[in-house]
């Protein structure tokens, strides 16, 4: 059972977590960025709300206004697996669990 699919994200620099994180030179929270995922998951496949997160790994940065380009996998009827990538460098990825 291995779908997959592919989609965007974008968080904008108005975002209001972004004052904070950090001053100077913000950058996107990883929860942030997971919410995204997350929303993106439940929105192809029909999915409840996640119940853990069993991997995540954040590779680099993401800056506001950069397009975040998000592969899904599903890999059973519970599990997705992620990779998140900014022009071609990834940035983000791991594995989401939802349940009943």
């Amino acid at each position: 059972m291995s779908e997959r699919l592919d989609t965007a994200v974008t968080i904008g620099p108005d975002h209001p977590a972004l004052p904070g994180h950090f001053p100077g030179r913000p950058i996107v929270p990883g929860v942030l960025l997971l919410d995204q995922v997350i929303a993106a998951a439940r929105d192809a496949f029909a999915l409840p709300a996640p119940t853990s997160l069993p991997r995540a790994k954040f590779a680099a940065p993401v800056l506001p206004g950069e397009r975040v380009d998000v592969a899904l996998t599903r890999l059973d009827a519970t599990r997705i697996g992620f990779a998140c990538t900014v022009a071609g460098r990834p940035v983000a990825s791991g594995e989401l669990r939802f349940g009943p």
